[in-house]
């Protein structure tokens, strides 16, 4: 049997394509400060880590205002920017073939949780997550490496070698790594081959059939 009993998906760029609601969520909080941002494009780099590093990383912004910047950014994005979003073809049944294969799932995103499972219930991907851990409200729990942290806490059942994180960004790569667990980097979303290739996951996927022949065919010794 596989080894892998315990997915740890990614949501943006791994299972949804959010780039249209999330991008123009930033743009509308960068306007809150008098940035006229026009090209969306330039926002994508956005999806996937800590908001507020990235105001302060590619907007200048100072922690206070990084932080109000992120107030702005739910304020758009809990109105408009949640459902400026689609699933990627295939995975819903990608999810329901791995929970058939007695496989635990498990959401592990930068959004806050409360925002994550909206996405999953306006997808109806929901009922197939046996855990959904995102951002706090209050400011904590912002790091991938954190969610990652708490999930093995909650499922410490389970050795780490049954874990697998699946994303598309770096964090997602270096989350795992810290934490001793496996790592799949898909090349599908929004993060770069160089990126990807630099933070060095145990497995590439470029396809959804990756996805699922390498979580299965790797298997116990």
């Amino acid at each position: 049997m596989s080894r892998y009993k315990i997915i740890i998906f990614d949501l943006d760029g791994t299972l949804t394509d959010s780039e249209v609601g999330i991008t123009k969520s930033i743009q509308y909080a960068l306007s809150k400060f008098d940035i006229i941002e026009e090209d969306l494009k330039k926002l994508k780099l956005f999806i996937g880590p800590p908001l507020t590093k990235s105001f302060q990383k590619y907007y200048s912004l100072d922690e206070t205002k990084a932080v109000k910047a992120v107030g702005f950014y739910r304020e758009y994005f809990s109105e408009f920017g949640i459902y400026q979003n689609k699933v990627y073809p295939g995975i819903p049944d990608l999810l329901r073939e791995l929970k058939n294969d007695n496989r635990k799932l498990v959401l592990a995103t930068s959004k806050l949780t409360v925002f994550a499972e909206k996405v999953l219930k306006y997808f109806d991907l929901y009922d197939l997550f046996d855990l959904i851990i995102g951002s706090n409200s209050d400011g904590t729990r912002i790091l991938k490496k954190e969610m990652v942290r708490d999930i093995l806490l909650e499922l410490q059942n389970f050795k780490k070698q049954n874990f697998m994180v699946v994303g598309d960004r770096e964090d997602d790569i270096i989350a795992a790594k810290e934490n001793g667990i496996s790592s799949m980097a898909v090349t599908y979303g929004y993060g770069s081959i160089e990126e990807l290739k630099k933070a060095n996951p145990d497995y590439f996927a470029h396809s959804l059939k990756d996805i699922k022949r390498m979580i299965s065919e790797d298997r116990d010794s």
